[in-house]
């Protein structure tokens, strides 16, 4: 079931017995488990009938001994274990089947149908080869919340702003992924913070995010690229200095493997046999908007160029983790990648 056919199960009052919420995508499974923690009970209803457990703390018997008590002047009680990854045993091999276990297993076919059992297990997918795994895919919601691909993550940011009916460049949406990365929670809580200096009617842009995420708008990986696309000597170095000057949020194995990836789409983009704007940012897996951007690289760059630019990425890639190269520091070692890249 999808995070948003959930969400509007949850709004209609629509609830299941057990609900597993696993994978290594951590933002929707709280997502989850938050609405049904503030939501399914009255504040009133949940001194008595609501209880949040952690996986450290519980076993599965005395997990299964609250389950199965009646709510006290509600319809339903409400059971929230976080980190139940951390349970002993919980989803173990079918071998290793225990006495324990049983208990969850016997629970899992017949819950009890006023309790709302909420399983928070991040970072693993459920093992559907077990007994466990199969009777909680057959007679639970099982939910499973998988990390998007970064570059899907441009759109993820554009999508979250627009539910927010508000308006983001592509290029703040790109700037904002490329320096927070993967995490979706920490994503999400950098953009309202944006939201709260955000006029009516303004677009988010480079500047609110410079001025408010902490991303120099001039000295960032996003602008390193673009030097090296239109092989700015000159700003790729003022870059480069500024790097240098702060290595702690400009680390060289960050640096390195997205100009990695930059060199790839620029590769890719030769090797297309259809130069049709929509169709390349498909291929590329960018926003429409910078397909302009890498067809102007790709001039600057030929082929073979580009060939050789990956062998010397991944080249300087092991000498940023000690390989070959331990004598020369982080921004000597990105200086001299840099001067190959555009001599």
């Amino acid at each position: 079931m999808s995070y948003e056919k959930i969400k509007q199960d949850l709004k209609n009052r629509i609830y299941h017995p057990v609900y597993f919420l696993c994978g290594d995508e951590p933002y929707y499974i709280d997502l989850i488990s938050d609405n049904i923690e503030k939501n399914v009970l009255s504040d009133a209803e949940k001194e008595f009938n609501q209880t949040v457990l952690y996986g450290k703390e519980v076993d599965v018997p005395t997990l299964i001994s609250y389950s199965k008590r009646y709510p006290m002047m509600s319809n339903h009680q409400v059971i929230i274990v976080k980190e139940a990854q951390d349970i002993k045993n919980l989803i173990a091999k079918e071998s290793k089947e225990t006495d324990e276990k049983n208990f969850l297993l016997d629970y899992v076919k017949q819950p009890q149908k006023s309790t709302i059992l909420v399983f928070c297990y991040k970072y693993k997918s459920l093992d559907k080869r077990t007994k466990t795994g199969k009777e909680l895919e057959k007679h639970a919601l099982v939910f499973e919340s998988k990390k998007l691909y970064e570059d899907k993550i441009p759109d993820w940011i554009s999508d979250y702003v627009r539910s927010r009916e508000q308006r983001i460049n592509p290029k703040a949406a790109v700037m904002i992924a490329e320096y927070l990365g993967r995490d979706l929670s920490k994503i999400a809580n950098e953009i309202e913070k944006l939201f709260l200096n955000l006029k009516p009617k303004t677009e988010i842009d480079l500047e609110l995010v410079e001025n408010n995420i902490g991303i120099s708008k001039e000295f960032n990986i996003f602008e390193l690229q673009a030097a090296l696309g239109r092989r700015n000597i000159l700003k790729a170095n003022q870059i480069l200095n500024y790097f240098g000057a702060n290595q702690k949020t400009n680390p060289i194995v960050l640096t390195i493997p997205q100009l990695h990836s930059y060199f790839l789409k620029i590769l890719t983009y030769h090797r297309l046999p259809i130069k049709g704007k929509n169709e390349v940012a498909g291929a590329l897996g960018v926003n429409p908007y910078f397909v302009g951007d890498y067809e102007a690289a790709a001039k600057v760059y030929p082929e073979q160029k580009v060939v050789n630019v990956i062998s010397l990425l991944r080249d300087y890639d092991m000498k940023s983790k000690g390989v070959g190269s331990a004598t020369m520091g982080e921004g000597e070692l990105l200086k001299e990648l840099v001067y190959k890249i555009l001599h």
